[in-house]
């Protein structure tokens, strides 16, 4: 008979493992709270005060002059919102709805505001929004193309209406400092700040004739600026803020304004005439490069001349044709006040340095022979 004297293991009772697992956690428990306390004790402060504002002093004169200066010129700075009128498809109701917006200054008391062309052109009609945030309908007292102004008109009353002092271009120095004011981005009666950077400058007009004489400035000018106004440092109008010359389409440094005298030479006629009164010669004409003999001669071809005007009282004469329509006889203007031109634009800027009633002597190229004509400016009439 076999004795198996091995015994089988003993299982520890159920209850006694809970009892440990139990007082595990508890253990674990009171070592958390105990070292949230020792952490909470360490970085607990046991006040928390303001640091003492250190006085700013005086501000520097430099400083006072711009704020004084903003201060007196922003009220003449308006919002201008450009509108076209949209009708709904299903009741066929007229809506106006912004189409773009710019800014513009208060030429006179009497409510002529004065913006660029741009801003305006493409719109049925514009509201204009004074510095008292009254906003009032513009009726569109003329353009110049040319230059790229517009002169609206609107019924405000006179004690709301703040002119801006005149300045003059014809004296203005590169370093001199200058001041934008304007509503970039729709964000209005902001300052720009910086120094006239050249002169004379030119930039090409919406119509493709040139704008001569043109202020090139650092101070920041972006979309919605166009049509406010540059001014020096005596708060006085020196120009017309334009363009801007940047690949991405915001400010890059480089920005044009189109000079205060011939603002102050346009904007007079426009509300006069409703027009500018240009000195003219009177032909039709276009820019050629063509061979005569043994020679290529660029110029200004005489496309027509107009009844009575000075270029036909001069003598000179549209193109001669044979009965087979090929040109036997061509002029073409080379000279003028005895400066060469090869375009359009070179005798614009010529003429756009007289008025009506001057006199200018202009160099003709017919066929191979060369005469000179005194030509009578006149009125272009549109």
């Amino acid at each position: 008979m076999e004795l198996n004297l091995s015994c089988p293991p003993q299982k520890a009772p159920e209850s006694g493992h809970r009892l440990t697992v139990l007082l595990l956690v508890l253990v674990v428990i009171v070592i958390i709270f105990q070292t949230g306390l020792w952490f909470s004790g360490f970085y607990s402060s046991p006040s928390v005060q303001l640091r003492a504002i250190t006085p700013r002093g005086d501000l520097a004169q430099d400083e006072k002059t711009t704020i004084e200066l903003f201060q007196e010129a922003s009220p003449s700075v308006v919002y201008i919102t450009s509108l076209t009128v949209q009708r709904n498809l299903f009741n066929l109701r007229a809506t106006a709805i912004p189409r773009g917006t710019g800014s513009g200054f208060v030429w006179d008391d009497r409510g002529t505001i004065i913006t660029n062309l741009h801003v305006v052109s493409g719109g049925t009609e514009a509201q204009v929004t004074l510095s008292d945030q009254s906003s009032w309908l513009a009726k569109l007292v003329g353009v110049e193309a040319d230059k790229d102004l517009a002169v609206l008109h609107i019924d405000a009353p006179r004690e709301a209406l703040k002119p801006l002092a005149l300045g003059t271009s014809g004296d203005l120095l590169v370093g001199q400092k200058v001041f934008a004011i304007g509503n970039p981005f729709g964000l209005d009666q902001t300052l720009t700040t910086g120094v006239i950077s050249g002169l004379g400058r030119e930039i090409q007009s919406q119509s493709g004739r040139p704008i001569e004489g043109v202020i090139q400035t650092d101070a920041a000018i972006n979309p919605g600026n166009s049509g406010g106004p540059l001014l020096d440092s005596a708060g006085r109008l020196i120009g017309i803020n334009t363009a801007i010359v940047s690949p991405s389409g915001a400010y890059a440094g480089v920005g044009f304004a189109v000079p205060v005298d011939v603002v102050n030479r346009v904007v007079p006629q426009i509300v006069e005439f409703g027009r500018v009164r240009k000195p003219d010669l009177g032909i039709d004409m276009a820019d050629v490069s063509m061979r005569i003999g043994r020679s290529r001669v660029k110029g200004i071809l005489v496309r027509g001349v107009n009844p009575g005007s000075g270029a036909q009282k001069a003598g000179i004469k549209p193109p001669q044709l044979d009965r087979f329509g090929y040109p036997v006889q061509v002029d073409l203007i080379i000279a003028c006040d005895n400066v060469p031109v090869e375009t359009q634009n070179d005798l614009f800027r010529i003429l756009d340095q007289h008025e009506i009633g001057d006199t200018v002597k202009v160099r003709i190229r017919r066929n191979d022979k060369t005469f000179e004509a005194n030509v009578i400016l006149q009125d272009l009439v549109p």
